[in-house]
């Protein structure tokens, strides 16, 4: 029999395991969800293409911030570094999907890494820091873009490093070491920033973050960062002839759905609540009893710019930043649970009348924290349920889980749909998909003269020259900013050999003129979508 001074911890050893082994499982299904969309050669998520014609046009050494009111209609919305990184790959393999969506892949392992680290850091607790940063992982929505040749998740890789590298820089006695330190962790937020511009938000939390610290000092490298990332902006911007501010920053005003961001709001709660719960105790205990980190600042900067999730074209993803810190300071907070390092000092009035029955409870909440951790980590592990339902290894067990798919391909995902989005990923594409995509490529190989296709690899693998990128001229024309008139007279004459619609995300006047001109003559079903080919009308 196990003693009764015994019990509690060997119930929190086995609860533990089941713990790891649950959120390990969620590490073994997004290496397959990777592996099979590294191996996928067409676009899984709409407008991956273009991120992949940006990268192509950094490796030729220009820039893909151009006019889209002349032909070829091309520009991107995007900051560089993510394509300027991916560009060498080029040089190497030519236009290919894999090494951007492993770029992705190996950025989230990073990031991984970087939490588990810090909540070992900060709490010394081996098991949890690995439950924190397996967390990450286990997120439907870091599991949704995680692989994807998209540049969000290196944004969050160097946003996360940046604040890991940050956290004790005050507490560093010796200059150099510390302006050293300073200057890496800045020059990490920099490269967030020319990732994906969202990364304003955790910029901010860092300042305030040094201001806290040391106000003069802030002031200081404050000045030297937004002189530098102004002086780079400002280069650009020359360099592109004023298309750089006008296609990264005019294009992205979009239209904003209130909806939406409710919408993604409660889906991101319901997913992650029971991080979420435990990592806002953590801010509220530093807030009146220790002083506040800057894990805890960046949590709340995250969850504050998800408030953009509602602009037309955003989605799940404006949670991941959030997503990451959750699973950060959650962390911590249940290692300190675990230690019993939560300190309640009775300062005040207000402390001596509440603050006394919280330092009298604090041995049984570490004791009842033995099953606590554990029980959370499998909660969330339960809350953000996703696998293939189909294969010798998902089939069985997604029937003793009592799931069936509710996603394309087999595959079932507590998230759902995306919120207010357009978005449909997740599940694993078919030898099916492959095939399908083949016979667009082969259409548009056959077609004479240019095409115009809404996504981009058909046109790259058939050695013809990607015309247009439907989202920014849709994101341009609804802010009065594009000029349709030389592609509707293309359109009007003809002069392209095939049309392939998707979403159907180009300015209402062109998809008008491509109604009125050409005529749907197949449709071809890839990855869950009807690729539409249109043809001249005689």
């Amino acid at each position: 029999m196990i003693q009764r001074d015994r019990l509690l911890p060997t119930l929190h050893r086995m609860l533990m395991v089941a713990a790891l082994a649950t959120l390990f499982a969620y590490l073994l299904i997004y290496v397959v969800y990777a592996g099979n969309l590294i191996a996928f050669p067409f676009d899984y998520d709409q407008g991956e293409g273009f991120e992949l014609v940006d990268t192509i046009l950094f490796s030729r050494g220009e820039f893909p911030y151009k006019d889209t009111n002349l032909y070829p209609f091309y520009s991107s919305n995007y900051p560089p570094l993510f394509h300027v990184i991916a560009a060498p790959f080029v040089w190497l393999f030519g236009p290919a999907y894999w090494y951007g969506r492993l770029l992705g892949f190996l950025g989230t392992l990073i990031t991984t890494g970087a939490i588990g680290l810090a909540v070992y850091r900060e709490g010394r607790r081996p098991a949890v820091a690995l439950l924190a940063g397996l967390a990450f992982l286990a997120s439907n929505t870091i599991y949704h873009i995680g692989p994807l040749f998209r540049q969000h998740m290196t944004m969050v890789m160097f946003e996360t490093l940046a604040v890991v590298v940050l956290a004790h820089v005050s507490e560093i006695e010796d200059a150099r070491r510390r302006r050293r330190t300073l200057l890496v962790g800045l020059a990490l937020i920099l490269a967030a920033g020319y990732t994906k511009q969202l990364a304003f938000a955790t910029a901010l939390a860092v300042f305030v973050f040094l201001f806290i610290r040391n106000p003069r000092r802030s002031i200081i490298w404050g000045a030297g960062f937004a002189l530098v990332g102004i002086g780079i902006f400002l280069w650009m911007d020359f360099a592109t002839g004023g298309q750089w501010w006008l296609q990264t920053i005019s294009a992205n005003v979009n239209e904003f759905i209130p909806a939406q961001t409710v919408g993604l709001y409660r889906l991101w709660f319901s997913l992650h609540g029971f991080l979420i719960v435990p990592a806002l105790l953590m801010v509220g205990y530093e807030l009146y009893f220790s002083r506040l980190s800057i894990y805890s600042l960046w949590l709340v900067a995250g969850i504050a710019v998800g408030v953009l999730s509602g602009k037309w074209g955003a989605g799940d993803s404006y949670f991941a930043t959030s997503i990451a810190g959750l699973c950060l300071v959650s962390g911590i907070f249940l290692s300190r649970l675990l230690n019993g390092d939560l300190a309640f000092p009775p300062t005040n009035l207000y402390a001596r009348l509440f603050v006394a029955p919280l330092r009298r409870g604090v041995p049984l909440a570490r004791a009842f924290s033995l099953l606590l951790v554990p029980l959370l980590y499998i909660g969330y592990g339960r809350a953000v349920l996703h696998l293939p339902t189909e294969g010798v290894i998902f089939a069985p067990a997604a029937d003793l889980l009592g799931v069936s798919a509710n996603a394309l391909n087999g595959f079932y995902d507590s998230a759902g749909r995306i919120a207010g989005g357009y978005a449909d990923i997740g599940h694993l594409t078919k030898p099916s998909d492959v095939d399908a995509g083949w016979q667009i490529v082969e259409r548009v190989r056959e077609a004479s003269g240019p095409v115009l296709s809404e996504e981009a690899a058909f046109t790259l693998l058939a050695g013809k020259e990607v015309i247009t990128n439907p989202t920014q001229l849709l994101n341009l024309a609804n802010n009065g900013q594009f000029d349709s008139s030389q592609l509707v007279e293309m359109i009007q004459s003809q002069a392209f050999g095939l049309v392939v619609l998707r979403a159907q995300f180009y300015p209402p006047d062109v998809l008008i003129a491509i109604a009125e001109n050409y005529r749907q003559e197949e449709v071809i079903h890839m990855n869950g979508f009807d690729y539409l080919l249109l043809r001249p009308i005689p």
